[in-house]
């Protein structure tokens, strides 16, 4: 065989390495994190499940914020959520100043304890029939005339000191499965008039949230069938601790819920 010039070989090589380095393409784009900071009251915070009883403001993994963090890059920062919250109260527990202009996705469930929802429910389930007419009708006027401001105030907030951020509100489940019969002292029809009273609350804050461009989160037919009276409830029967709030199913569909409503492509 005749041996191939030097000059020959070294110009072969250095085609070859320029084809190898074409065929190789561009370095891959490092992967972007988007920071997420959890907010809200006691359905935001995890309670009534472990550890949440132990736990500051009743905070416990299965919360929304947590449960998905490092879904869709997402990356939580702070959780802050804190049971019992009100609208109100976002400012003085420290909520608003966990955001900041890094803050890229927000998850808040923020209402329910500004328009007594409880109490009317407790009246419902131990009260007359007249007491529970009345504390709803209570709830639903709060609900319609003081809600409305309280929530646009709160969400000024979260603009001013997180501008760029997605903001994902999440509703409130309906309670009962009025079709399986009494809890306690709340009869069927009780049970649907209170579920009525969840869906004026669900409407009003899906109104406000979107007048501010957050998306809100319905909860209603996830958690459909699947009230405390259920079969298959994924809410706390209301003589057990944490009573009324989501057990481990119920977090894992507002997990879901929220999953489903973030789209990875509009974060920045």
């Amino acid at each position: 065989m005749t041996p191939r010039p030097l000059s020959l070989i070294g110009s072969l090589l250095a085609t070859a390495a320029i084809v190898t380095t074409g065929l190789a393409g561009p370095a891959p784009a490092a992967s972007t994190t988007h920071v997420l900071d959890g907010l809200g009251d006691s359905y935001a915070s995890g309670y009534g499940v472990a550890p949440s009883f132990t736990t500051p403001c009743g905070r416990a993994d299965s919360a929304p914020a947590p449960a998905i963090d490092g879904r869709m890059r997402l990356a939580l920062d702070d959780f802050v959520a804190c049971a019992g919250a009100r609208t109100t109260d976002l400012v003085p527990q420290g909520q608003i100043a966990a955001l900041g202009s890094d803050t890229d996705v927000v998850t808040l469930s923020i209402g329910g304890n500004d328009i007594g929802w409880s109490q009317a429910v407790g009246a419902c389930l131990a009260g007359s029939d007249a007491q529970c007419t009345g504390a709803l009708a209570q709830t639903r006027a709060r609900i319609t005339t003081q809600l409305p401001g309280l929530l646009d105030s709160a969400y000024d907030q979260v603009d001013a000191a997180a501008p760029a951020a997605a903001v994902y509100v999440t509703g409130y489940p309906r309670l009962f499965s009025s079709a399986y019969g009494a809890v306690l002292g709340a009869s069927p029809i009780e049970q649907d008039a209170l579920n009525e009273g969840a869906d004026l609350l669900n409407a009003t804050i899906r109104t406000a949230a979107e007048a501010h461009g957050y998306t809100f989160v319905d909860l209603t037919k996830r958690f459909a069938d699947h009230g405390v009276n259920a079969p298959e409830p994924w809410l706390i029967w209301p003589t057990s601790p944490g009573s009324f709030h989501p057990n481990e199913p119920g977090y894992e569909a507002y997990a879901a819920a929220v999953t489903a409503a973030i789209r990875p492509s509009a974060l920045r």
